[in-house]
């Protein structure tokens, strides 16, 4: 029989030795490769979400846009408008005030003047009730005396 020397014990172990590595090194790489293989696929979904995505943003970026010019040119406008009626309420008041004013005084001066010739006549005096602590004109206490009386 043939006596195993020391060395060829030695040789089987690394022999052993090399294929469980090898063997542990072949089930990683085909996790490896596993893992890669569902990244890619991860990667390309998410390429062929993120595309229409992508371009729907654009247009509503573009939509936006549009808007935002519309909002400046109406902006414009009302701030034309503004200073158009500005303009314009200044002109009426220059034309018109001046005019205005000197009616009111002339109606004011005739008011006085007839009140003044009035006062030369004797005055008929009013007749005037008091209501709780207040004076009402005698107008207003007929109307009144109207409304509380009901046949």
């Amino acid at each position: 029989m043939h006596t195993v020397s020391g060395g060829e014990v030695a040789g089987i172990l690394v022999a052993v030795f090399w294929a469980i590595l090898v063997s542990f090194l072949a089930v990683a790489l085909a996790r490896v490769a596993q893992t890669l293989k569902a990244t890619t696929k991860l990667v390309a979904d998410v390429t062929d979400q993120a595309v229409p995505l992508l371009a729907d943003a654009s247009t509503a970026v573009r939509s936006a846009q549009t808007q935002i010019d519309r909002v400046d040119a109406i902006a414009t406008d009302v701030q034309e408008v503004t200073s158009n009626a500005s303009a314009l309420s200044t002109t009426v008041a220059s034309t018109f005030g001046g005019p205005l004013v000197k009616v009111a005084a002339f109606g004011y001066g005739v008011r006085r003047a007839l009140g003044a010739r009035r006062d030369d006549m004797p005055a008929k005096e009013s007749r005037r009730t008091v209501i709780v602590g207040r004076t009402v004109p005698a107008a207003r206490r007929g109307k009144r005396n109207l409304r509380g009386k009901r046949d």
